[in-house]
């Protein structure tokens, strides 16, 4: 009897830590008049097995630093992104949001209101928080904008507000060392921001 409360106890101390886990596979019932919580289950032959997704962790090794000058290179890298990645991931939330509502809209008269209400939504909300950017990370911005969406500032700007607004942009950018059509490369140039990414979302930074 001790040892099947033994079983039980710690099934139940996995069912739980796998809740936090893998939610998505742990579900609340009601079983003579408690309530229990039910493991997703699939049958293999004659047995029925616990069925879990795990979600994907990206494993990377530590940075090697070549030089202490690298590492400070590094720790500002880090401050940015923290600091402009939410900003970066929110526009694409919203971008997609605004292209799901376009494809509703019929008549370029309507589109085109449909997206100077959505500009002002979007400046009243972010104005005065991007205006705190340094010139550094509205720089990093830019680079995350096109990572999370897959298009650069510029062509998000053209496709939106035209091929005018879009130069003028690029143009005023260019004054303060940026590049509205810079492009995000992981594999070489960004290669430590992408790391530093990585190391972020799985809660490691």
């Amino acid at each position: 009897m001790r040892l099947l409360r033994q079983i039980n106890f710690v099934g139940l101390m996995f069912v739980f830590s796998v809740s936090g886990l893998f939610a998505q596979n742990v579900k609340k019932a009601n079983m003579a008049g408690q309530e229990v919580y039910m493991l997703e289950s699939k049958v293999e032959g004659m047995d029925t097995i616990p069925h879990i997704m795990l979600s994907e962790v990206k494993v990377v090794p530590k940075w090697e630093f070549r030089s202490k000058r690298e590492r400070r290179v590094y720790n500002r890298l880090v401050k940015n992104i923290k600091v402009t990645l939410p900003y970066a991931r929110t526009a694409a939330g919203k971008l997609e949001v605004i292209n799901a509502e376009l494809a509703q809209i019929e008549g370029d008269k309507a589109r085109k209101e449909y997206l100077k209400e959505a500009e002002k939504r979007l400046f009243n909300e972010f104005e005065q928080p991007l205006r705190k950017l340094s010139f550094s990370q509205g720089r990093m911005l830019i680079k995350l904008i096109d990572r999370e969406t897959g298009e650069t500032s510029y062509d998000l700007i053209k496709e939106y507000r035209g091929g005018f607004s879009a130069f003028f942009w690029q143009s005023v950018a260019r004054l303060f060392g940026s590049n509205l059509k810079e492009e995000y490369d992981a594999e070489r140039e960004d290669r430590m921001i992408e790391h530093i990414i990585i190391l972020i979302d799985n809660g490691m930074l």
